[in-house]
């Protein structure tokens, strides 16, 4: 998100086992012949959608980071001077920006630290956790066992008229600003790309409950709340000098209900190495495809 701060992979647990699976191979990522990528020193920002977690080789133990992960693929391809990859598993704006202040079993530094003035490339993929990703996931995926054809978790979620997830996006959204900021501060030069996050429900139609467990009438609602939170995280990038790499759209058709040889990111039993509810290989390979575009644009 071994670190105590996993906060996906703890309520996972609550609902089914964690299934593994053999790693494949990941083909190579080629940056368009024309992008103009940035080949200097490239630093990666993020949570566990970015390190990769279970995706084979895990080369930090702490923060469940792959080897095989977008940055990771985009600094082969573009040939990074140097690279640094600092992303976490569970990590927040308050992680980036101030650390985890001693909250894991290893204290982690601020992620921002790892920013120095002569960086050319920060990719920041955050937002997820600081709306409360992982318990999310977790209600909605309980709540549909008692009513798999209603809105059990949009019924939770919306209580007394307030709709609290987007109310988290709303809150998020000058975290995110901050973070931005700091970057900018600390490489001037830099080019900074906040990425979005992929499809993790359908992007039509009503899921495919209990293959994965959620409720028909929630998948449009979480939809929507996945929608938003991109949205938000593209106008920071706007609001902020940075630009945006969009890895939904390119994921439609990629969700959690297809077949596993064409899923980007696993369900709550994953049939590819990942983490429940997380990009597999195939998905941080897209993830990767998708920023070395936008680089490139």
């Amino acid at each position: 998100m071994s670190r105590p701060r996993r906060p996906l992979l703890r309520a996972v647990t609550r609902t089914a086992a964690l299934v593994v699976a053999t790693a494949g191979v990941l083909s190579t990522v080629a940056a368009p012949a024309h992008a103009a990528v940035p080949t200097g020193r490239y630093v990666a920002l993020g949570d566990s959608y970015t390190s990769g977690p279970l995706i084979p080789t895990q080369v930090d133990r702490t923060c469940l980071r792959s080897n095989r992960n977008y940055p990771s693929l985009v600094a082969a391809s573009a040939g990074s001077s140097s690279f640094v990859d600092v992303s976490c598993s569970g990590a927040t704006t308050d992680d980036i920006l101030v650390g985890d202040g001693g909250s894991s079993a290893a204290a982690l530094p601020p992620q921002l630290s790892a920013v120095t003035a002569d960086t050319a490339l920060v990719t920041v993929q955050i937002g997820g956790n600081d709306i409360g990703f992982s318990s999310i996931i977790g209600d909605c995926a309980q709540a549909s066992f008692s009513s798999p054809l209603g809105s059990p978790c949009k019924n939770l979620y919306t209580a007394g008229g307030t709709d609290q997830l987007r109310a988290r996006i709303t809150a998020t959204a000058p975290k995110v600003a901050a973070v931005l900021q700091a970057v900018r501060q600390a490489a001037p030069a830099a080019r900074i790309v906040v990425l979005g996050y992929p499809a993790i429900v359908p992007d039509s139609g009503y899921g495919c409950w209990p293959v994965v467990p959620i409720a028909y009438q929630d998948v449009p609602y979480l939809r929507g709340v996945a929608t938003t939170l991109n949205a938000m995280l593209a106008g920071a990038a706007a609001a902020n000098g940075a630009g945006y790499a969009d890895v939904y759209t390119p994921s439609i058709g990629r969700d959690t209900c297809k077949s596993s040889g064409t899923r980007w990111v696993e369900g709550l039993l994953p049939e590819n190495p990942a983490a429940p509810f997380h990009p597999n290989a195939r998905g941080e390979q897209g993830m990767a495809t998708a920023l070395l575009a936008t680089l490139g644009g």
